[in-house]
């Protein structure tokens, strides 16, 4: 037995606990030690008065004083100077060793003279049955191992003895060795120092030992521990991380340190995507800044090496026996899954509860009504065109960048062009035609939608099916399709999607990663729907804080892609003094037949009709149409009664949300922010109906399950089956809509066009977006005059800051001025002007119905001024109006300076970043699924059920 032990005791508060605290209760054990320490001195790292006053109490032989920021391994380098004895024992204040610690460890080291290093149990401050560490080892990778840290001491590890290391406190060090081995690396950060002592040791020919009868109590608050909670966790992984990658350098091969110290960062790439994937992102930062330090110090590198250099007697293999094999890594990881005391959800029941047949019976009716579409190459109508040529030209337009429309247009893609080209890329051989499937699938998708959104308020089967129908035959959507309107449309298809993650966003980083690209593409689609969702957003904010704290950080990235993919149009908008140009509908401007703002018109919309025909009905018969909206009543009776029910909480949050959605749509029906030329067109409402139409029906689902006793669950189908039906027939005349074609006035769905521009010049521009057409079209209202690049205007190519501008500016001016000296003679050459602009094509658009006479005789002037340009060749008469060349040498549309160009890079960088992170952490892992099953499918609380 070492003839002296000189113990170090490292004081540093900590935590929410005062030292003072577990430091009486540390002394009180070293007094009572059946083989007392010899000496002791004490480090105060940035004390107080009072550990002042204990530490002079304690009948230490020196107390040393040291600034808070001081780590344990440098705390124990100020002690070891004063060292007079045979070994050093090193604490910590929360390190409360048993009476017979000491004699314990200092025995093993009497009996094997090999042997330096002999490592305490460390149990739990407050349960001595619980083991905190027992020994330390790494894998191949040299990532840190714990050999039985959590376990439930019933003495199957008391005959563990030879390890590679251990946790650092508590251990006893033989003074020749503890000075040899240079102590405890300060650069490793706090993590990994016991470990690390015993591989330099065991590199020196030594052996170190477990004492498992030896036990110490620990708190885990101390200055030798790794820092505890929740808000600690990146403290703790930016320590542990750094120790790893220092040691990585450490023991490298000398060939091999400067191949490892460039991998670092890639690495830290690497290993970012897989923090991401593994649904724990606030080990990134973390990461990167553990890499940057250690890469950032390469002299400490150098000095750990010559350490382990100086004191090396044998090589890395004799340390390979015990490392932690592969194998054992899987067995221990097979071993932390397994656990059959975790609840496990409820089956999802999508096939044998009639899900899937649900959906194939929305399909069958969906080709009955929408199958004829497929024969058309491209849907037009209403707010459709076309779209680009190919899926190069798609993404071309959702950049940000030269616009497809308008003289000399440099600026940001609304987000809804991004959305339009993943869709578009989903058919890349004829991108156009992937509206048309969107159209045929509309239904089948409403119903599976719908339906998954439903598994969040009940477990019945049966009532799934009913919200997966009612939210397909949700007026609103189907006014969306009779009417063209295909950010309408996806609005409704994503909405249930984004109610399905969104409301569990909180629980898991898995939901919550899907639900801010969701929440992405549905304001992209809805930009009106943005203040409802930061009031949403803002109200689900204080429930999880006050609730469940843990899930703010999730609840917070909701909004963070919607914020970086707006950053760019908000930017804009806002310098040019239009803020109120962001809520407009994102595509081609089109006033349809909203409901207006008048009583009737909120009348309807507050029915959930966003048109002032509702459901069709007056097309249909041209008579009163008063009563179509008492058709929804029943629905919106069981939405009240299910405050009533035992689950009044989820109801009430329901009833909000429709409560906020019909606010929204109230709102959008007073407003007009963009224009078609100089018609206003008012925001769409149906958004905010759509929003609406999930408080609702998730309301009237939850009272039917809830609010219906068992003794007549009869009446469950009953009243789910007069409210399909009823809200069936006050949307029929807009669901056969289209098998009446569009003659009845019912539907404006088309055949096409393929090109808003004649078939010449579409041919032209198919493979490039630099040429030019100038379209004029004079009215009673003026000279209307666009210009188009490329084949055609597009779907995506449209642009709500073009089309919400309220004052000219210098490229309207000369675009005016070279539309006006076009179309009236004059000895100018404004052809020429043209051409120096890039526009090589000139079209004098059709006439349309019913123009009178004045009108008439400006468009045959205009023709006449065109014919007699010398540098313009008529084409000649199209289907879109007649058309002339520019037969002067056109000078290419100019391509983004260098400015524009990084400003482009660092948009589409920033976008790409922001929805990858998203991506990344919405993938599923067996983790994550892990934790869905021991959650409830269904949210909020069930009386009678689980939470």
């Amino acid at each position: 037995m070492p003839d002296r032990v000189h113990a170090i005791l490292v004081v540093r508060p900590e935590g929410r606990t005062p030292a003072a605290n577990h430091l009486e209760r540390t002394l009180a054990a070293l007094a009572a030690q059946t083989r007392p320490v010899d000496a002791l001195t004490i480090v105060l790292c940035g004390a107080d008065a009072g550990l002042r006053n204990l530490a002079a109490s304690s009948g230490a032989e020196g107390v040393i004083t040291a600034p808070a920021s001081t780590s344990f391994a440098a705390a124990t380098a100020l002690a070891t100077p004063r060292l007079t004895g045979d070994a050093v024992w090193l604490l910590a204040q929360d390190t409360a060793p048993d009476p017979d610690a000491l004699v314990r460890l200092a025995g093993a080291l009497e009996l094997s003279p090999p042997l330096v290093v002999a490592a305490p149990k460390l149990v739990a401050w407050d349960d001595r049955d619980a083991i905190l560490s027992l020994g330390v080892s790494m894998n191949r990778y040299g990532g840190t191992v714990e050999l039985a840290a959590g376990e439930l001491d019933q003495g199957q590890r008391d005959g563990d003895a030879d390890v590679l290391g251990a946790d650092v406190r508590g251990l006893l060090v033989r003074r020749d060795a503890w000075t040899a081995l240079g102590g405890l690396d300060p650069a490793l950060g706090g993590a990994d120092e016991g470990l690390d002592l015993g591989v330099r040791a065991r590199l020196a020919g030594h052996l170190v030992s477990l004492v498992p009868a030896a036990r110490v109590a620990v708190a885990g608050d101390g200055v030798a521990a790794m820092a505890r909670g929740r808000r600690r966790a990146r403290r703790r992984a930016f320590a542990t991380r750094t120790a790893q990658l220092h040691r990585r350098l450490v023991y490298a091969p000398a060939p091999a340190v400067a191949l490892h110290w460039l991998s670092l960062l890639p690495l830290a790439l690497w290993r970012t995507v897989l923090h991401l994937v593994a649904k724990v992102p606030y080990r990134v930062l973390p990461e990167w800044g553990a890499t940057l330090l250690v890469m950032a110090r390469p002299a400490a590198v150098a000095r750990a090496r010559g350490r382990i250099r100086s004191s090396r007697r044998v090589g890395w293999s004799r340390l390979s026996p015990l490392r932690v094999s592969r194998a054992e890594m899987r067995l221990r990881w097979e071993s932390d899954v397994a656990d059959p005391d975790a609840p496990v959800r409820s089956e999802l029941r999508f096939f044998v509860g009639g899900g899937a047949w649900a959906v194939l019976g929305a399909l069958a009716v969906s080709a009955a009504l929408f199958a004829p579409l497929l024969a058309w190459p491209v849907l037009g109508g209403g707010a459709l065109a076309p779209l680009r040529q190919n899926v190069a030209q798609l993404w071309q337009d959702a950049a940000w960048g030269a616009r497809p429309l308008g003289l000399d247009v440099v600026g940001p893609a609304d987000p809804f062009s991004a959305l339009v080209a993943v869709i578009g890329s989903l058919s890349p051989g004829e991108p156009s035609r992937a509206f048309v499937v969107l159209w045929v699938l509309a239904l089948p998708l409403a119903v599976l939608g719908g339906w998954f959104a439903a598994t969040r308020v009940t477990e019945s089967s049966m009532l799934r099916i009913v919200a997966g129908f009612a939210w397909a035959l949700a007026p609103t959507f189907l006014a969306a399709l009779v009417e063209g309107r295909p950010a309408g449309v996806l609005v409704h298809l994503l909405l249930p999607w984004l109610f399905y993650a969104a409301s569990v966003a909180h629980r898991s980083w898995a939901p919550a990663g899907a639900a801010s690209l969701l929440l992405a593409a549905v304001l992209a689609s809805a930009p009106s729907l943005a203040p409802a969702v930061v009031v949403l957003w803002s109200a689900a904010l204080v429930v999880v804080a006050l609730v469940a704290g843990r899930g703010v950080a999730r609840v917070v990235w909701l909004l963070v892609p919607s914020i970086v993919v707006f950053a760019p149009l908000v930017w804009t908008q806002v310098r040019a003094g239009n803020p109120w140009g962001l809520l407009a509908d994102p595509g081609v401007a089109y006033a349809g037949a909203e409901a207006s703002a008048t009583p009737l018109g909120r009348a309807l919309l507050a029915a959930g009709f966003p048109t002032s025909d509702p459901g069709g009905w007056a097309s249909l018969t041209g008579g009163p149409v008063w009563w179509v909206g008492l058709l929804v009543a029943p629905l919106a009776v069981l939405a009240v009664l299910a405050v009533l029910t035992p689950r009044w909480i989820t109801a009430s949050a329901l009833i909000v949300l429709t409560v906020v959605g019909l606010a929204t749509a109230f709102a959008a029906v007073g407003i007009a922010v963009s224009f078609d030329h100089s018609i206003p067109v008012p925001l769409w409402p149906g958004a905010g109906l759509s929003l609406a139409w999930i408080g609702l029906v998730g309301a009237a689902v939850i009272a039917l399950d809830a609010g219906i006793p068992a003794r007549v669950h009869v009446l469950r189908p009953v009243g789910a089956l007069i409210a399909l039906a009823a809200l069936a027939v006050s949307v029929a005349p807009a669901l056969t809509a289209q098998t009446t074609g569009t003659d009845s006035g019912r539907s404006v769905l088309t055949n096409g066009p393929v090109s808003t521009l004649p078939a010449f010049v579409a041919a032209e521009g198919r493979g490039s977006l630099g040429i030019g057409t100038i379209v004029l079209d004079p009215r009673a209202d003026g000279l209307r005059v666009q210009v188009v690049w490329g084949g055609s205007a597009t779907l995506s190519g449209q642009s709500t800051v073009e089309a919400t501008r309220t004052s000219a500016d210098e490229d309207d001016v000369e675009l005016a001025a070279l539309a006006a000296d076009l179309v009236t003679p004059s000895a100018d050459d404004v052809v020429s002007r043209l051409a120096e602009r890039g526009i090589s094509f000139v079209l004098l658009e059709s006439a349309p119905a019913g123009e009178d006479d004045v009108i008439r005789g400006t468009r045959l002037g205009a023709a006449t001024s065109l014919d007699q340009r010398d540098l313009l060749d008529p084409v000649g008469a199209t289907s879109r109006g007649d058309l002339w060349r520019v037969n002067t040498a056109v000078t290419p549309r100019p391509p983004l300076d260098d400015h524009r160009l990084g400003l482009q890079r660092l948009v589409a960088a920033g976008s790409l970043a922001v929805v990858l992170i998203a991506l990344l952490l919405a993938v599923p892992t067996a983790a994550s699924r892990r934790v869905a099953r021991r959650t409830p499918r269904i949210v909020g609380p069930n009386p009678g059920g689980t939470r």
